[in-house]
């Protein structure tokens, strides 16, 4: 069941699924695609990633630049033709293509429009495609910690991921989930937010950053890049131990082997 759309989604045996990579973790943390394409094929997928593949245009939309997010959804849209699945291990590149490209052309082309449509109907954030219509309800994987999770606004609140991740951290050998005294509270970096309201960004994180701390965990996890890098940071500047992974490296049982976010080692 495809919690999220409410509707039974009934794969094909293995299914043809696009990874669609993401900017950040294609320049920050090329480790999260790995582990995502890991975490695909075990589940049974057909999996490729569309060398065409740029931006979802997320920030030129943020931003009111309307004919830039066009023409770059444009571009997402023709590299992404033909698979009976597109996945993102990112809530907030996979809610832009899911919700807001159809929009983009609502007022053009009807033929923009339809395949807008087609391909929102197709893609899904990686935790919710795995557990909603893989049927994937536990991982052969092992992380000694306790971690504390943030949810990313993007995908709980435009995809209704929540439950999912954590129905596969449960099944992590070693592993304790906690979760955060306000889960639903964004950590301040919201795309180009950051960039537009620094004072109140630094402010959010801040708060947030306790937040983790008071959880007494020693790992931070969560499912979009651009939520962790900011909280890895504010708690590095903190001068925390805190290890910060991506939830797809400790699924995949990646982690242990990779830098944390903000550590030696880890890119850039």
């Amino acid at each position: 069941m495809d919690a999220a759309r409410g509707s039974p989604i009934l794969p094909a045996m293995k299914p043809r699924v696009a990874l669609f990579v993401t900017c950040l973790v294609d320049l920050y943390r090329p480790s999260v695609g790995f582990a995502a394409l890991k975490l695909l094929e075990r589940a049974g997928c057909e999996v490729e990633v569309p060398p065409a593949q740029t931006c979802c245009g997320q920030p030129a939309y943020n931003s009111g630049d309307r004919r830039t997010a066009q023409e770059l959804a444009r571009q997402v849209i023709d590299a992404f033709r033909g698979y009976d699945y597109v996945v993102a291990p990112s809530g907030s590149c996979a809610g832009m293509i899911a919700h807001h490209f159809p929009g983009l052309f609502a007022d053009n082309d009807p033929h923009d429009r339809a395949k807008a449509e087609a391909l929102a109907a197709r893609t899904y954030e990686l935790t919710a495609f795995l557990t909603d219509v893989m049927g994937m309800t536990e991982v052969a994987a092992r992380f000694d910690g306790v971690a504390a999770y943030h949810d990313s606004c993007s995908g709980l609140r435009e995809l209704g991921v929540k439950e999912q991740p954590r129905r596969l951290l449960a099944s992590v050998a070693g592993l304790e989930v906690r979760d955060l005294a306000a889960p639903e509270v964004c950590c301040g970096f919201g795309g180009t937010f950051c960039v537009k309201y620094p004072d109140i960004s630094v402010r959010m994180v801040t708060d947030k950053a306790r937040d983790i701390r008071e959880t007494g965990a020693d790992t931070l996890l969560a499912g979009d890049m651009g939520c962790l890098l900011n909280m890895a940071g504010r708690l590095k500047r903190e001068r925390s131990a805190i290890r910060a992974y991506h939830v797809a490296e400790v699924l995949a049982g990646d982690a242990p082997a990779t830098p944390a976010i903000g550590e030696p080692g880890a890119k850039p």
